[in-house]
């Protein structure tokens, strides 16, 4: 995320890492009714190819769904803030990742330890991210036109790889114990941070990075630029020394989402997206149906990239998940669609992906449950049969996001030689759950 060192600045995005639209503030939350398929939307909806859902066929463990908290520049979530993100009730966003930076100074390590702590009493695993080595470390370079480029001077990557091991020890003594600390935040997007090449993160991984005592994120390019990772994965010695290819979103097209060469060499390792805001930070996230977009968003991460984790900038900003009042907002519904319901160790199984047009489903399995997302970005409402391939399931809960609706129970319904049909309203995200 481009920011000052000292305060957030938002908007300081290049035209291709997201579009500026000017229109802001926030929508009023509508109260929720609950209803499995109202009379009006069955009799008008289009019906659809039936979704198969294959739970023989694997794919990717999900490690979860999150977003970042940076008390220096935006102040801290509350104590209700953080039941908000990371409970799993009506209401909450059921977030299991949380994300926090590194900061260059020792004595501002404290900040964000509040919020760290009660997002792991509440299940959720913890990752941080530097933006700058301490200051002692930095040497200027010119970069183009950029003549007070920062880079880690090369004497001292060893210290570099202590400071990284010193935060992590810091907050395992204060009861965080780290799933994992990255060597950079977006080293190719660094105008307002430190840069580091290709080659500089490969040496830093062959080198220093296995000395870190705990799991080691690389590069989190801002726009999953493979040049920055492909070297790490062609590089036996610095791809033992990693654990999680971390990846940022900004301007990232469906068509890049997927990696082929993480497929073939990156056995072992964790796909994680570790930031995005989506479309825009510029609108308000309560605006429907765009927010619907973040929903399309996280199932073209989790079905075309087949990521692990999905992570969110900011948690409470107005065009986030949480509301600046500490609400749910539109785009945290789509979220918690995913998040409350798809949880850590889960395993992504096979779905009939767009069984209609504007259509997308994506189907999850762990905890004795078969969890379906479906999002429906179309006009129309759509009937929509689900076929379980092994026939397995006797009944179905679900929940539906839409214009007057956030993540609301719509009861049970039953199957029948293992099948059942839903609809879906137009316009809407619905989560199914399956046991």
């Amino acid at each position: 995320m481009a920011q000052s060192r000292n305060e957030p600045v938002e908007g300081r995005r290049s035209a291709s890492r997201r579009a500026i639209v000017a229109s802001m503030g926030a929508l009023p939350l509508v109260a929720a009714t609950a209803s499995f398929a109202r009379a009006s939307e069955a009799g008008s909806a289009t019906a659809a190819a039936a979704a198969v859902i294959d739970p023989s066929s694997t794919r990717q463990t999900i490690r979860g769904f999150g977003g970042m908290a940076h008390a220096a520049w935006i102040g801290d979530l509350t104590a209700a803030q953080r039941d908000m993100a990371f409970g799993t009730g009506d209401g909450q966003l059921g977030f299991t990742l949380l994300r926090i930076p590194v900061p260059e100074d020792r004595a501002a390590w404290s900040p964000d330890l509040a919020t760290a702590k009660r997002a792991v009493q509440l299940g959720a695993s913890v990752i941080a991210s530097p933006w700058n080595p301490p200051a002692s470390m930095v040497e200027t370079f010119v970069r183009g036109t950029q003549t007070d480029a920062r880079r880690l001077r090369y004497s001292m990557y060893g210290a570099y790889a202590q400071h990284l091991n010193d935060f992590n020890t810091y907050l395992r003594n204060n009861g965080v114990n780290l799933y994992g600390i990255s060597v950079q935040n977006e080293p190719d997007y660094a105008h307002d941070w430190t840069w580091w090449t290709p080659a500089e993160m490969v040496r830093f991984l062959r080198e220093n990075a296995g000395s870190i005592g705990t799991r080691v994120i690389a590069p989190e390019s801002f726009q999953y630029l493979k040049n920055m990772s492909d070297p790490i994965l062609n590089d036996p010695v610095a791809l033992a020394n990693v654990d999680v290819i971390g990846a940022h979103l900004y301007g990232t097209s469906y068509g890049n989402f997927p990696y082929p060469l993480f497929k073939q060499k990156g056995a072992g390792k964790e796909l994680w997206m570790t930031e995005v805001y989506y479309p825009n930070s510029s609108d308000s996230a309560d605006l429907w149906p765009q927010a619907l977009d973040v929903g399309e968003h996280i199932h073209r991460a989790m079905v075309d990239a087949e990521f692990q984790a999905y992570i969110w900038w900011y948690i409470r900003r107005s065009y986030g998940p949480m509301r600046e009042d500490g609400r749910m907002s539109k785009r945290g519904a789509a979220m918690a669609h995913f998040a409350r319901f798809v949880r850590p160790g889960y395993v992504r199984i096979g779905a009939t992906a767009n069984p209609v047009a504007n259509v997308y489903v994506s189907a999850y399995r762990g905890g004795g449950s078969t969890v379906v997302v479906a999002v429906n970005k179309g006009t129309a409402a759509v009937s929509q049969q689900f076929t379980m391939a092994n026939g397995a399931g006797s009944s179905v809960a679900s929940w539906l996001t839409d214009a007057s609706r956030n993540v609301a129970s719509q009861g049970m319904v039953g199957m029948s030689n293992g099948s059942f049909t839903g609809t879906l309203p137009a316009q809407s995200v619905t989560t199914f759950v399956i046991r």
